[in-house]
């Protein structure tokens, strides 16, 4: 276990749907630098993953978007999933939060279709990004720039296509927070 990360706290907003890899891929990677990572969701107790179309694990929330500290958090990652990337874009509580942590300068990370939350939240207006392929015209239609490549950074926004780029994006993630 590496301290490069020491005294860095990360919070991972989902709901129940969000690919289980895009959560526990980073976290881990994280985990191993000395981040704390917390789970935010809009309700308490636990959230289920999704190994692609199928159930897969539950993990303990930490707090829920609307009891959040928001000051306690270096970045905000943002899990794909269809089905929790659908519902969560909805969530006025997890809006909020993107938007004030962007409005501070920090960073945000997103893979796949997590991309969702931040059209919906008003944020990719102007932003060079990347997400899942079906999400471009999304995107591009928010205002957003949208490429074909394993992760891109624009300014405090991190982002990455699906699961096979993982290793790029935590890449990416920990060396923007190693800063």
């Amino acid at each position: 276990m590496s301290a490069q990360l020491s005294g860095k706290r990360v919070a991972f907003l989902v709901t129940d749907g969000f690919e289980q890899v895009e959560l526990t891929g980073p976290r881990d990677a994280l985990k191993d630098n000395g981040a704390v990572v917390d789970i935010l969701s809009d309700t308490p107790g636990t959230v289920r993953g999704w190994n692609h179309d199928k159930p897969a694990d539950e993990f303990t929330v930490d707090a829920t978007f609307d009891d959040a500290q928001l000051d306690l958090y270096d970045a905000l990652v943002l899990p794909g999933g269809v089905q929790n990337s659908d519902t969560i874009r909805l969530i006025a509580g997890a809006q909020e939060l993107v938007k004030a942590h962007d409005s501070a300068g920090k960073l945000l990370a997103v893979i796949c279709h997590g991309a969702w939350l931040l059209v919906s939240s008003g944020l990719v207006k102007g932003k060079r990004m990347t997400s899942y392929k079906t999400l471009q015209d999304d995107i591009r239609n928010a205002g957003g720039t949208w490429v074909d490549e394993q992760v891109v950074v624009d300014g405090n926004l991190i982002s990455s296509r699906q699961p096979d780029d993982i290793p790029a994006f935590n890449q990416q993630l920990i060396s923007a927070l190693a800063g």
